[in-house]
């Protein structure tokens, strides 16, 4: 297949990225306006296939986006460009509703205009996967889990412009047709995340001896997911889902913020111990995130019964993969951790 992957400098396309192009010899048009969370040297290990091409383009450019359909015929699309860092969405909502909401609009209705000038089974084969995230549920009590049909109650700027963008996703299926498919996945790590994020910022903050800011009580929960686990159920979704249907990817990992923080310190102690002392001394109890969620969690028995998804990572394994790497990735890290220092984002400012 021929796959336009939106937002393939980024985190997760990345990692679909190298994926699709590395294990499966399907051709990836990588399509990015490269923000500040996209850099190239994520899928540099790529970079120099023939089944790759990178387009820099931004997906509320219309104009740019028809033409990359007319210009490279996809058979299927991978849509993952998106603003993703709740405490920016808190801090400055704009850039939000314009990439995710605005963009997915026009991701949808060039993907519309292009198949319907498909025919016979070119037509039929053809995808759109909108990948989305579990934030748009709200926030779980101490039981259950999320499903497909779990109400939206997104609580977040970030999450509530991708619960419209879902919506719009699906509207797009059921009003003209278009193969959609849509994903709703739970946290993600692993190599290449951002820096800000939590666990690579717990990572290099530990490697530089600073602070480990743990929000409120460290108590809020997420269900982790290792990122090359997601990149293969999202390859299984577009190959074998059901147009029209919600699939929820999760990893079955459960854990506090604060236990996130715990074993990232011991990695930290045991891969690169200090002589300052445990990592865990530097963790630091900071004011909330404003509407924090307490707790996400993930129900993928759809995606593991229907599709036959499985993750091979477990939060032990995923977590230790993921300190190693970055211990050893200085060369990717380095540059983007100079142009973004660690500072906290998203504190309300005080009334006057």
């Amino acid at each position: 297949m021929k796959i336009l992957v939106t937002g393939g400098a980024g985190f997760i396309g990345s990692a679909v990225c190298r994926l699709l192009v590395a294990e499966t010899g399907d051709q990836v048009v990588n399509v990015d306006k490269l923000t500040y969370a996209g850099t190239l040297t994520s899928v540099a290990e790529v970079s120099q296939s023939p089944d790759y091409t990178f387009v820099q383009a931004d997906i509320t450019d219309r104009a740019a986006i028809r033409e990359l359909f007319e210009a490279h015929k996809p058979d299927a699309v991978l849509h993952l460009a998106a603003e993703s860092h709740v405490d920016r969405s808190i801090a400055g909502a704009g850039p939000f509703i314009e990439t995710n909401i605005v963009g997915t609009y026009v991701m949808l209705d060039c993907a519309l205009d292009y198949w319907r000038g498909l025919e016979g089974e070119a037509k039929a084969a053809f995808r759109f996967v909108h990948v989305s995230t579990d934030e748009v549920y709200g926030s779980l009590g101490a039981d259950g889990l999320f499903e497909e049909t779990t109400p939206y109650a997104p609580t977040s700027p970030y999450s509530s412009s991708k619960a419209a963008a879902d919506h719009l996703a699906l509207a797009w299926f059921h009003t003209y047709g278009l193969p959609v498919l849509v994903s709703n996945c739970s946290n993600n790590y692993g190599p290449y995340h951002f820096p800000e994020k939590l666990i690579p910022l717990m990572i290099l903050n530990g490697l530089d001896r600073k602070a480990l800011p743990v929000y409120g009580d460290g108590a809020n929960i997420r269900d982790w997911l290792f990122v090359e686990d997601h990149a293969r159920a999202l390859r299984l979704i577009l190959e074998t889902g059901r147009p029209g249907e919600k699939y929820n990817v999760g990893g079955r990992n459960e854990r506090t913020n604060l236990q996130v923080v715990h074993t990232i310190c011991d990695l930290l102690d045991e891969l690169a111990p200090s002589a300052e002392g445990s990592h865990r001394d530097l963790i630091t109890f900071v004011t909330d995130r404003p509407g924090h969620d307490r707790r996400y969690a993930i129900d993928a028995t759809k995606l593991e019964t229907e599709l036959g998804w499985r993750a091979q990572e477990n939060f032990e394994t995923g977590i230790r993969k993921t300190v190693e790497w970055y211990l050893a990735r200085a060369d990717w890290w380095g540059p983007l951790r100079e142009a973004y220092d660690g500072r906290r984002l998203g504190l309300l400012a005080k009334a006057g």
